[in-house]
C-alpha cells in the first residue's frame, strides 16, 4: 500500500515538474510585436515571480499588514512573555478593567475578584451592580475564558 502511495506522489511530483519545464520555456516575440516592458506601469501591484500580478490591491493590504506588525514589534521590544506571569487578583482587576478601557467601554467595572482553583474569576457589571458575564483568568499564562 505505501509503494503505491510514494510511486503516485512521485509520478505527481515529476509530472508537476515536467510541465512547469515545459511551460517555463519562452517563445520569442514574433517580427511585429513590441517586447515586453521591463518594468510594471505605475500603481501595479507585484505579483508571483515578481511580475505585475493579479493580486492587485490585496498586495497592497498585506503588505501594509506586515509593515504595522512590524512596527509594533519594534515599538514593544523591550516587553516579553515571560513562562510564569504570576497574576494576582488585584493584577486580574486592572487586566480587566485596562481590557474594559481598550474596548472603549467606559460604563462597566469588574466585580467579584476571587481566586478560583487554580484561576483567578471576575464579573464584568454595570454601573448598578448587575452582573453581564463571568470570566476566569490563568494566573501563569494570562488567557481569559468565559464561563457564564
Amino acid at each position: 500500500m505505501n509503494k503505491h502511495i510514494v510511486t503516485a506522489v512521485a509520478s505527481f511530483v515529476m509530472g508537476g515538474i515536467a510541465t512547469g519545464v515545459f511551460l517555463a520555456q519562452a517563445q520569442p516575440a514574433g517580427p511585429g510585436q513590441p517586447p515586453m516592458p521591463m518594468q510594471a506601469p505605475p500603481g501595479a501591484a507585484w505579483g508571483p515571480g515578481g511580475r505585475p500580478g493579479p493580486m492587485g490591491p490585496w498586495a497592497e493590504q498585506m503588505h501594509d499588514r506586515m509593515q504595522r506588525r512590524g512596527e509594533a514589534m519594534r515599538a514593544f521590544a523591550l516587553l516579553y512573555h515571560t513562562d510564569d506571569r504570576k497574576i494576582t487578583p488585584d493584577d486580574a482587576k486592572k487586566i480587566a478593567e485596562g481590557l474594559l478601557l481598550w474596548r472603549g467601554n467606559h460604563s462597566w467595572k469588574v466585580t467579584n475578584v476571587a481566586p478560583e482553583g487554580d484561576a483567578i474569576g471576575f464579573d464584568f457589571a454595570t454601573k448598578e451592580g448587575s452582573s453581564i458575564a463571568h470570566f476566569t483568568i490563568d494566573p501563569k499564562t494570562g488567557r481569559f475564558k468565559r464561563l457564564g
